[in-house]
């Protein structure tokens, strides 16, 4: 189960909440403009996409909950 609320139609939508156990892959499949919020900090979701932001957060020393406010004002 993935880690974020759907839209009413069931679908990733406006309306999706981005959340810190959402791994990489999953906030850019629901954002795909989050593609270009991790290139800014410096992630990627190849090697580390099915890692939670939490913990890609922890590992290369980011803010998260900078990251989480800047990837949900998408």
């Amino acid at each position: 189960m993935l880690g974020y609320a759907l839209s009413e139609n069931n679908m990733p939508g406006t309306e999706t909440t981005i959340a810190e156990t959402m791994t990489l892959n999953e906030i850019s499949l629901v954002s795909p403009r989050a593609l270009e919020v991790f290139a800014r900090h410096g992630l990627d979701s190849c090697c580390g996409g099915a890692k939670p932001l939490a913990l890609v957060c922890e590992r290369h020393g980011l803010d998260l909950e900078a990251l989480l406010t800047e990837l949900r004002a998408l």
